[in-house]
């Protein structure tokens, strides 16, 4: 299992023309002594869920989820497959464990999805309908469901991923059934069923604007204007590392604008793997950077995880050779991303202090008329360390190229870089060196001295 680090404050030495001072990481501080997600979310009038798999409610897993998380979402019991997988034959097992703990823990929930293209039971994908008989069957499993759940579920994800990238309808059993009219149909039917609970549409890709973003956006308001029952959309935020969009708040506004509350539902934030100290620093970053978003907007309802633990993650099944998606873990400890989570919500994280005695120091061994070569080498005197990160600011434009003996990442200006898996460990009295090559144009000044 990888080791998981958090930025840390260190002594900086000052060497060499162009000397930085640099953050080094010891082992993260537990943050069970924080206050946990939910309360820095509720401070917030926020709320912070996470999706579940009802048979693993126990033990850590469990613990956690009620910990840290004041909404709830379940990741499939209550799919159309899940609970009705033969014509009248019910399954409600793992949902009412869902709901039952939910309960328990003072925590709302979303319902997801009834309205949806996909993990329909076989008997009603493969089934041959009339327009009537398929409205009817939808409107038949809404009241069902949502009646089942009447005044106990907060929210709803009443109709999911209705559009292609381009903008328009995804060709589905319900669109090609039903026509557009479906989603405007399964609205009404959801709010006879509970006139309580909130109802969204809930998509992927419409985090920044675009144009299956805006396609929603015309949706929504054109339901508004015709008196359909829409609350909210649910942005699903299944994001890349490196490609949260710049838009993103913006598109937030946008939405809450037209007089209905936004969510982001699913968020995870995957890489490609192996996992690296640099790709985690970043990941905590985008993670701070999303929840942020949601936090400035007063119509955003809160945000919602994809699981919170690696271990109940769907991505490395879905995109191979990917993963690391979440706040947890495999083993369900707090990765940087939980971190940058708490932070977005007003939480400080307490790290412990880097042992007196370990120092780091930046030098420009060779510079020439467009690029350079840095060294920066961790030194231990009366301490030790069993892994370390430094970061630096770069001032004029320098841009971070080859790194050797380390991990390395450049996000604007700000560089970070972790050990390597062979030489985290400095021992009292040693130290450890890596170098890299940059490129500058016009001055390569002092990096700006950065510490945590």
């Amino acid at each position: 299992m990888r080791s998981l680090r958090t930025g840390l404050s260190l002594t900086s030495l000052l060497t060499g023309i162009a000397a930085v001072g640099a953050l080094l990481v010891a082992a993260p501080a537990a943050h069970a002594a924080d206050p946990p997600l939910r309360d820095l979310a509720a401070a917030k009038g926020k709320a912070i869920g996470t999706a579940v798999t009802g048979s693993k409610l126990t033990g850590a897993y469990g613990d956690i989820a009620g910990r840290e998380f004041n909404w709830l979402t379940p990741g499939n019991a209550m799919k159309w497959g899940s609970v009705e997988p033969t014509r009248g034959n019910f399954d409600w097992t793992e949902a009412d464990t869902i709901v039952d703990f939910a309960e328990a823990h003072d925590q709302d929930l979303r319902g997801h999805t009834l309205v949806w293209h996909s993990q329909n039971p076989g008997w009603l994908d493969n089934g041959t309908w009339t327009s009537a008989q398929l409205g009817q069957l939808m409107n038949d499993h809404i009241a069902l469901e949502v009646g089942r759940y009447k005044g106990r579920l907060a929210a709803w994800d009443v109709v999911n991923e209705p559009f292609n990238e381009d903008g328009t309808y995804r060709q589905t059993l319900w669109y090609n059934g039903l026509g557009a009219d479906y989603i405007a149909q399964a609205l009404t039917a959801a709010r006879a069923a509970d006139p309580a609970a909130k109802l969204y549409i809930n998509d992927y890709n419409v985090e920044g604007v675009n144009a299956k973003s805006t396609a929603l956006y015309n949706l929504v308001r054109d339901l508004k204007a015709r008196g359909v029952p829409i609350d909210g959309v649910g942005l699903q935020a299944h994001l890349i590392l490196g490609q949260v969009p710049a838009t993103l708040q913006q598109n937030i506004q946008r939405f809450a604008d037209l007089g209905v509350d936004v969510a982001l539902t699913e968020l995870d934030i995957r890489m490609q793997l192996p996992a690296t100290e640099a790709k985690l620093a970043q990941q905590r970053t985008e993670y701070e950077t999303v929840v942020k978003a949601c936090v400035a907007v007063t119509r955003c309802t809160g945000v919602t995880v994809w699981g919170f633990t690696d271990s109940d993650s769907w991505i490395p099944d879905t995109f191979p050779g990917e993963g690391a998606a979440t706040p947890y873990d495999e083993n369900y400890a707090p990765k940087p991303a939980y971190h940058g989570i708490a932070t977005a919500l007003g939480g400080t994280v307490t790290e412990p202090p880097v042992p007196d005695g370990c120092t780091a120091a930046y030098s420009v061994a060779n510079q020439w008329n467009t690029g350079f070569t840095g060294n920066v080498t961790i030194s231990c005197s009366g301490a030790s360390l069993s892994s370390w990160r430094v970061g630096w600011t770069f001032a004029a434009g320098q841009q971070l190229g080859q790194a050797w003996n380390a991990s390395c990442t450049q996000t604007g200006t700000t560089v970070s870089c972790a050990n390597a898996s062979w030489n985290g460990g400095v021992s009292n009295g040693g130290s450890v060196t890596f170098g890299f090559n940059a490129t500058w144009s016009g001055s390569n000044p002092v990096p700006t001295v950065t510490l945590g």
